[in-house]
């Protein structure tokens, strides 16, 4: 049995889905305003299988953020500069400064995992990474950041699920690549080096947070309603409302006309004047 199976998968109606992602997605716009007020740093990592529905999630929570604040670090393979630096510096540049957010799709935790199971380190780098991961996580939240760790987890039956709708919609099939596809071939694999990387970084200053993913609405509500719950954010009442401004009396100014300006051509509405578009 799969970790992910071990956990109760409710179908949730998708009325009920929307007004609670809706109530929650502002209450993380009010989280938004809290971090760029009181300057706080705020760090979250999203790992888990491929599949799993982090991206997803991710999507979801900067949905209505503004990018200055709440920033998205997806950073692809290392260049052969930054194989040569030391392994965190490629991911301490993407750290947050006061008044930022910031949510890293997939992290400094590809050592523990892609990178061990498919040969792209060696033992001796990875023996190095769990023993410097934990330290590394207590030297940023000994200065202040509020890091949180996510660990997606999904079944093999689901992820194999998912994997064929990938393979079949033009929309998706980007988020194919062969990794992905390893990551069938080499389940149990991945499952041992996930457990190995937990025992060494599921530290008491640092700990994680898994999230059952069969169901992606039910991960999403329980995953942001978490990370909710763990940050002391708090409304900030006192902000100067904004007020629109009364519209000054005109003073003559003429726009060109419509024919001297280059616009696309209006495509949309061929949809509903053609009727072959029957959508």
């Amino acid at each position: 049995m799969s970790e992910a199976s071990r956990f109760r998968t409710t179908k949730i109606p998708n009325k009920i889905y929307n007004a609670e992602l809706y109530r929650l997605q502002g209450e993380l716009g009010k989280l938004q305003v809290w971090v760029k007020e009181t300057g706080a740093r705020v760090v979250v990592v999203f790992e888990g299988r491929d599949a799993a529905g982090k991206g997803g999630t991710i999507k979801r929570i900067t949905e209505y953020l503004s990018p200055r604040v709440a920033r998205i670090a997806a950073l692809p393979a290392p260049t052969e500069r930054e194989k040569g630096q030391w392994y965190f510096q490629r991911y301490v540049q993407h750290l947050p400064a006061a008044g930022e957010m910031v949510l890293f799709d997939r992290s400094w935790y590809n050592r523990a995992g892609v990178e061990k199971v498919m040969g792209f380190c060696t033992p001796e780098e990875h023996k190095r990474f769990l023993r410097q991961c934990p330290i590394f996580e207590q030297m940023l939240i000994e200065d202040g950041v509020l890091l949180r760790k996510y660990w997606f987890s999904v079944s093999d039956d689901v992820q194999l699920e998912r994997f064929r709708k990938r393979l079949h919609d033009p929309l998706r099939q980007w988020k194919l690549s062969p990794i992905d596809l390893q990551s069938i071939t080499r389940w149990e694999d991945f499952s041992r080096a996930k457990d190995e990387m937990m025992v060494h970084t599921d530290t008491q200053i640092a700990p994680w947070h898994h999230v059952a993913s069969d169901s992606k609405k039910q991960a999403r509500l329980n995953m942001i309603h978490h990370l909710l719950d763990s940050l002391p954010y708090r409304e900030i009442e006192d902000r100067d409302k904004v007020e629109l401004p009364e519209r000054p009396a005109g003073t003559g100014y003429q726009r060109p006309p419509i024919e001297v300006s280059k616009y696309v051509p209006d495509w949309a509405s061929s949809l509903v004047e053609d009727p072959s578009h029957t959508g």
